[in-house]
C-alpha cells in the first residue's frame, strides 16, 4: 500500500508538471496534495515497516518528537490543501465568469503557502478514536487498524478519488507514458518488453 501511495501520487505530480494543459489552479493544488500525501505517509510508514520486520517497537525520544512534528505538519497541510481545493471548486462553480480573476496565480501561491476541508470523516474519526480513547478500553489491534486507515489508506486513495477518474489527468498520463516509451527501453523503472 505504501508503494501504491508513493507511485500513484508521484504519477499525479509528473502528469501535472509535464502537461501544460494542466497548469491551472485545480491541478496546481492537486499536485501539492499529492506531494503532501507522499511526505505524510513517509513520516511513519518506513519506520513502521522496519519495526514490523525487526519485531521492535523502540524509538528514541528525539526520533519520536521529530516523527510527530512532521506527521502533524503534513496532516495539517493535507487538511488545508483540501480546504483550498474546495474553495477553488466553489469559485469555479458559483462564479465561473470571475474564476480567472479570483483564482489568479498570486492567490493560488498564497493559498498553498498559508494553507493546505477536513480530509474526510475517515481521517478525523479514526485519528480521534485512536488518540482520545481511554486506556481501559484501548485495544491495540483496533487502534493499529484505525492508524493504518488514516495514515495509509486515505493518502493511497487520493490519487484515485481526485484524479484518475479525470479525463485530463488520464490523457496527461498516457502522454507521459508515451513519451517515456519513446525515449528509451526503461519505462518508469520497469523494463519494457519488446
Amino acid at each position: 500500500m505504501y508503494l501504491i501511495t508513493v507511485l500513484g501520487n508521484l504519477l499525479i505530480i509528473l502528469a501535472v508538471s509535464s502537461d501544460s494543459h494542466l497548469h491551472t489552479p485545480m491541478y496546481f493544488f492537486l499536485s501539492n496534495l499529492s506531494l503532501t500525501d507522499i511526505c505524510f505517509t513517509s513520516t511513519t510508514i518506513p519506520n513502521m515497516l522496519v519495526n514490523i520486520q525487526t519485531q521492535s517497537k523502540a524509538i528514541t525520544y528525539p526520533g519520536c518528537i521529530t516523527q510527530m512534528y512532521f506527521f502533524l505538519l503534513f496532516a495539517g497541510l493535507d487538511d488545508f490543501i483540501l480546504t483550498v481545493m474546495a474553495y477553488d471548486r466553489y469559485v469555479a462553480i458559483c462564479h465561473p465568469l470571475h474564476y480567472t480573476v479570483i483564482m489568479n496565480p498570486r492567490l493560488c501561491g498564497l493559498l498553498v503557502l498559508v494553507s493546505w476541508v477536513t480530509i474526510v470523516s475517515l481521517f478525523y474519526g479514526t485519528s480521534l478514536g485512536v488518540y482520545l480513547s481511554s486506556a481501559g478500553s484501548h485495544h491495540s489491534q483496533s487502534s493499529a487498524t484505525a492508524s493504518v486507515l488514516y495514515t495509509v489508506v486515505t493518502p493511497m486513495l487520493n490519487p484515485f478519488i481526485y484524479s484518475l477518474r479525470n479525463r485530463d489527468i488520464k490523457r496527461a498520463l498516457r502522454r507521459l507514458v508515451g513519451v517515456a516509451t519513446m525515449k528509451g527501453p526503461i519505462v518508469l523503472g520497469l523494463r519494457k518488453c519488446l
